[in-house]
């Protein structure tokens, strides 16, 4: 993908590129902070996806490679307002977000169980050349009432980032699994009410 450096950093700058049809940008963990734009529509394809991308930068005349570390989001209108990258020197350990594959069929699913994934991606640290394309998830063995946790996961190389009793999967009766999912979505609802109030309140000070 080929940036465009930016000339002058802020918020007036910022809206100016995204009015452009681009999106401000920053990367860092090179020998210095880079900030650049990126067009929106080639942007879009790399971010509406669960998988990790590697991507090949070129800003200025220079070629860098890279991983997204971090989008924003407008909390109303969930348009794109910002993304961090990082840049990978391949001399040190990254920490980067591994999407989740689910693999077999839980024995639990086929008593009449309901499946519940609650993490789509689970954060590691390690080498470059030790990152997988993602993680996967074995549940055959999984009956009712059953779960897959952090430390079920074997994989070499990796520092998984996240608390070792993590649920990633878990097998529920269908009524616990409709209790969990509607649980979930009123929790969402009122956390972007809250985020929706708190801009409201931004915008008339």
């Amino acid at each position: 993908m080929s940036g465009a450096p930016r000339a002058h950093v802020g918020k007036k700058d910022a809206r100016r590129i995204r009015n452009e049809g681009h999106i401000p940008c920053v990367m860092y963990g090179g020998k210095e902070q880079i900030r650049f734009s990126l067009d929106e529509k080639a942007f879009s394809r790399l971010i509406f996806t669960p998988d990790v991308y590697l991507i090949d930068l070129e800003i200025a005349g220079k070629n860098h490679k890279a991983i997204i570390q971090e989008v924003q989001y407008h909390p109303v209108t969930d348009n794109v307002v910002h993304v961090d990258f990082l840049e990978l020197t391949g001399d040190r350990p990254i920490k980067i977000a591994i999407p989740v594959h689910i693999e077999g069929v839980a024995k639990g699913s086929l008593k009449g169980g309901k499946m519940h994934k609650k993490m789509r991606k689970i954060t590691v640290k390690g080498m470059l050349e030790h990152i997988p394309d993602h993680l996967t998830v074995h549940v055959d063995d999984l009956d009712i009432g059953q779960s897959a946790r952090i430390r079920d996961l074997k994989y070499e190389h990796l520092e998984f980032l996240e608390k070792p009793d993590s649920v990633i999967v878990s097998i529920k009766t269908a009524r616990g699994a409709a209790a969990t999912a509607a649980e979930e979505e009123a929790a969402e609802a009122a956390a972007k009410a809250e985020t929706a109030k708190e801009e409201g309140k931004e915008a008339e000070e």
